[in-house]
């Protein structure tokens, strides 16, 4: 197996088109501009017979600093880190408060 297919089954390595554009702010026709020439690999993908497009990171992350610079990068993945950490608190939250309910009613049945 060659570097390029390791780097294919790299866990964080790739991404889904639709992840590219939420998480980096790539455009569909940025994606597709840029796979015609020839700046972004893909692979073709389908789950439950919904078709999309695998790329790799190293290549998205280069062309979004290309084409709106490495300070709108960093931008873009620390908004995506921070959107991640507070999904994550709310979620615990959510555990807190349940435990708290569950601590409550085994003191009380005491």
């Amino acid at each position: 197996m060659d570097d390029l297919d390791s780097e294919w089954q790299r866990k964080g390595a790739t991404l889904s088109d639709k992840t590219a554009q939420k998480e980096l702010g790539v455009t569909w026709d940025e994606i597709v501009r840029a796979i015609r020439a020839g700046t972004l690999q893909y692979r073709e993908g389908s789950m439950h017979g919904n078709p999309w497009i695998r790329l790799l990171r190293r290549e998205v992350e280069e062309l979004v600093k290309t084409k709106h610079g490495d300070d709108y990068l960093k931008t873009q993945r620390t908004r995506t880190e921070l959107a991640r950490i507070d999904r994550e608190l709310k979620r615990l939250r959510r555990q807190i408060v349940a435990l708290e309910k569950q601590k409550s009613e085994l003191a009380a049945g005491k």
